[in-house]
């Protein structure tokens, strides 16, 4: 029995289009993660790796779309490949199956060190680039959540005793920024 063509994409931020990543490829079924790369939390990845069967093929645009890092890398990629299920990237124009030759297992570690590399470089320019910018007054950092009239309020409201999950729920902000205002 031929197995699917199952797609997973993944896009860091809702503004980002998911389409182009597997755009043209015959799929049966597509998971979608719209997260960071870094967050381990990826529901999508998730129902995909309970949704395949042997037989299967999962398609994803590159690694890293696939992976946080390289442990993760070769982790997922082994866990799908020791099922039955080959794993393919379409920008490395390469296909995993678990019965990979050594050159394939050093190619998917090459790969993937590249992709962490070139991660680790353009957060390292992003922070560079946000430094140089506070610099010349253009960076101010994200706008705050509350003004300084409802801090008094939420600052107020904790000292009375009001439970913090309620304070969130009034100035329709995280429990975490709640912790933020109070700390400060």
């Amino acid at each position: 029995m031929k197995g699917q063509r199952i797609g997973y994409v993944r896009v860091s931020t809702v503004e980002q289009h998911p389409e182009r990543q597997l755009d043209a490829i015959h799929l049966d079924r597509v998971f979608t993660d719209k997260v960071s790369g870094k967050t381990v939390h990826r529901p999508q990845l998730q129902a995909l790796l309970e949704f395949v069967r042997e037989g299967d093929i999962v398609v994803v645009d590159s690694m890293d779309r696939l992976a946080r890092n390289l442990d993760d890398l070769r982790s997922i990629v082994r866990r799908l490949t020791e099922r039955g299920i080959q794993v393919g990237f379409i920008k490395e124009q390469l296909t995993f199956s678990g019965e990979d030759s050594p050159m394939a297992t050093l190619l998917l570690s090459v790969m993937g060190a590249f992709a962490e590399f070139e991660r680790a470089l353009i957060r390292e320019r992003q922070r560079e680039g946000i430094e140089l910018a506070k610099q010349h007054g253009a960076y101010r950092g994200r706008k705050k959540s509350l003004t300084d009239k409802q801090v008094i309020e939420l600052r107020t409201g904790a000292r009375l005793g009001e439970r913090k999950s309620e304070l969130a729920r009034v100035f329709g902000v995280s429990r975490g920024t709640v912790n933020e205002y109070l700390k400060e």
